[in-house]
């Protein structure tokens, strides 16, 4: 059990890592390092590789960035077998619907109990 928490925080360290890199030395904005590691974590999934690392590493792996990535990238595919070109499209907010959901109403809360800065 302490081998999994290990490899958890040492490849959840190692996607956080290097999203601090993308940010800090390729000075890429937060929106453009957020929006490259979802798309690399796609990547990633579609060559078949994300779902070895989640089984390795659990919870390093799934909850940086690049996981809403690979959620995007499986429901397609998964909907795709089953309904075809338009499985692609509806699966992708299928399977990611519930998680951009909340990011929407909880931000909102947010910004309706608290002054923002600027």
């Amino acid at each position: 059990m302490i081998a999994m928490y290990f490899w958890a925080f040492v490849v959840g360290g190692a996607i956080c890592v290097l999203g601090q890199l993308l940010f800090d030395v390729a000075k890429l904005s937060p929106g453009h390092t957020m929006c490259l590691l979802v798309v690399l974590g796609a990547i990633v999934s579609g060559f078949g590789l994300y779902e070895p690392l989640i089984d390795f590493a659990g919870a390093g792996a799934t909850t940086p960035i690049t996981s809403f990535g690979n959620s995007l990238v499986q429901g397609a595919m998964q909907e795709a077998r089953r309904h075809g070109i338009v499985g692609v499209l509806t699966g992708m907010f299928e399977v990611t619907s519930s998680g951009i959901s909340a990011a929407i109403i909880f931000g909102f809360i947010g910004a309706l109990l608290f002054k923002p800065k600027g």
